[in-house]
C-alpha cells in the first residue's frame, strides 16, 4: 500500500469515527428529564420508536459542523428547524414542544439559511454537584467539580441532606474512597437524600463516565424535573424586555347547597305520590354523587336515592286542595377565585425572539436572561 492510499484510508477512518460521534437525544420533558430516545441516523417517523410528539428537550452531540433537522411531521415535512451541537433545554421557544415526528442529519456542505436555525443552544453544562446541609437546598453548601475521596477534608462529612447535579452523572458513597453503599445521581435536583438512605451519610463522590453501564440497583430515585435558574459559571447576563404579562387566577369554585321547597303536583290518574317519589329519587342521586368519592361513591348515591324518594313522597295538599310535595332542591353558584394570582404568564423578547415563562411573583419591565435567552435568578 502506497503512502497516498494510507493517507486516504486514515482520512476515511477519521470521517467514520467523527460521524459515529454525531447523535441526537430527545427527552420527554424539559431540562432533559423523563424517558429519552437517542439516534445517530435519520428517523422518518418517530411513531415507530414510540416517541412521536413526545420530545420536549434535546441534546445534540458531534462536531460543530454536524447539524440535525427536526420536523413536526413524518418524512421531514411540516415545519422544520436546524439544531446545532449543544443542549436545548426546551423546544417551546421554537414551537416544537411535543411536536417532533422526524429527524435527519444535515449534509456537511449543505447551505442553510439563518431563519431555519433554532435559537443558539446552551453550551454543555459544567459537570458539578452541589450538596446542601439541609433538605430543600438550604443551609451551608459544598460544591464538587472533581472526585472527592474524603469529605472530612472539606468539613462536610456526613452533612449533606439535599443535592443539585449539573452535567454528568455522579456517584455518591457513604464511606471514604467510594466504599460502603453507593448510588448514582443523574442531572437534576434532589430536595432530600433520605429516600435513598444517604441523609447525613455521604463521605465521597466521583463522576461517572457517560459510557459506563449502570446496574438498575445503583441508580438513585429520579430527581425532580425542576429547572435550575441559577447562574452558571459566571456566565454573562442580559436584560430582556417584557412584552406582556397575564395574571392567572385560580379556578373558580362551585358552592352548592340544598333547599326545601314546596311544589304543586298536577292532578292525574293513579297515586299522586308517585311523581313526587320519582323526582325526589333523581335529585337524591345527584346529591349523593356530589358528596361520594372513590369506593364510597356508589354507596353515597344509593343513600341519596333512598332519602330523596322518601322526601319526595311526603305530599300534602294546600288550602285549595291541590297536592303539594315538599322536596329537596339543589342550588349552585360559582364562588369567585382568590384575588391573588396563582402565577404570572410572562412573554419577553430577547434578540428578536419571543420567549414565555411562568413566574410566582409579578415581574418588572425587564427579565434577567443569559446569552441563550434562558431566565436567570
Amino acid at each position: 500500500m502506497n503512502a497516498f492510499s494510507k493517507i486516504a484510508l486514515a482520512a476515511a477512518a477519521l470521517v467514520m469515527v467523527t460521524h459515529a460521534n454525531a447523535q441526537v437525544t430527545f427527552y420527554e420533558h424539559n431540562d432533559f428529564q423523563g424517558r429519552s430516545f437517542t439516534t445517530d441516523r435519520q428517523v422518518n417517523n418517530f411513531e415507530r420508536r414510540g416517541f412521536n410528539d413526545r420530545a420536549s428537550s434535546v441534546v445534540v452531540r458531534g462536531s460543530r459542523w454536524q447539524r440535525w433537522e427536526v420536523c413536526e411531521d413524518p418524512r421531514f415535512s411540516g415545519r422544520c428547524v436546524i439544531l446545532r451541537p449543544g443542549d436545548y433545554r426546551s423546544l417551546l421557544a421554537m414551537g416544537l414542544n411535543d411536536r417532533v415526528s422526524s429527524v435527519r442529519e444535515v449534509e456537511r456542505n449543505a447551505r442553510v439559511s439563518d431563519d431555519r436555525y433554532a435559537p443558539v443552544p446552551a453550551p454543555a453544562p459544567v459537570s458539578q454537584v452541589v450538596f446542601f446541609e439541609n433538605e430543600d437546598f438550604k443551609g451551608r453548601t459544598f460544591t464538587a467539580e472533581s472526585s472527592v475521596l474524603d469529605f472530612r477534608a472539606s468539613g462536610f462529612n456526613d452533612r449533606a441532606s439535599s443535592a443539585v447535579v449539573r452535567g454528568e452523572r455522579w456517584e455518591v458513597c457513604e464511606d471514604i474512597r467510594f466504599g460502603g453503599r453507593c448510588v448514582v445521581l443523574r442531572r437534576g435536583q434532589y430536595p432530600s437524600l433520605a429516600a435513598m438512605g444517604l441523609d447525613d451519610r455521604i463521605s465521597s463522590v466521583r463522576t461517572v463516565n457517560s459510557n459506563s453501564r449502570i446496574e438498575d440497583g445503583r441508580w438513585a430515585p429520579p430527581p425532580q424535573a425542576v429547572y435550575d435558574y441559577g447562574r452558571r459559571n459566571n456566565e454573562r447576563l442580559y436584560q430582556a424586555n417584557i412584552t406582556s404579562v397575564r395574571a392567572v387566577l385560580g379556578t373558580p369554585a362551585q358552592r352548592c347547597w340544598v333547599e326545601r321547597e314546596q311544589v304543586v303536583q298536577p292532578q292525574g290518574r293513579g297515586d299522586p305520590n308517585v311523581g313526587g317519589a320519582v323526582l325526589g329519587a333523581v335529585i337524591g342521586g345527584i346529591l349523593g354523587h356530589q358528596v361520594g368519592g372513590g369506593s364510597g361513591k356508589d354507596v353515597a348515591t344509593a343513600i341519596g336515592v333512598v332519602g330523596g324518594a322518601a322526601m319526595g313522597a311526603n305530599v300534602n295538599r294546600d288550602n285549595s286542595g291541590q297536592p303539594v310535595a315538599t322536596q329537596n332542591v339543589q342550588r349552585c353558584a360559582s364562588a369567585p377565585a382568590q384575588a391573588q394570582p396563582d402565577y404570572w404568564d410572562v412573554t419577553y423578547n430577547f434578540r428578536g425572539q419571543d420567549y414565555r415563562v411562568q413566574m410566582t411573583s409579578a415581574p418588572g419591565a425587564t427579565l434577567t436572561v443569559n446569552e441563550q435567552g434562558e431566565p436567570r435568578a
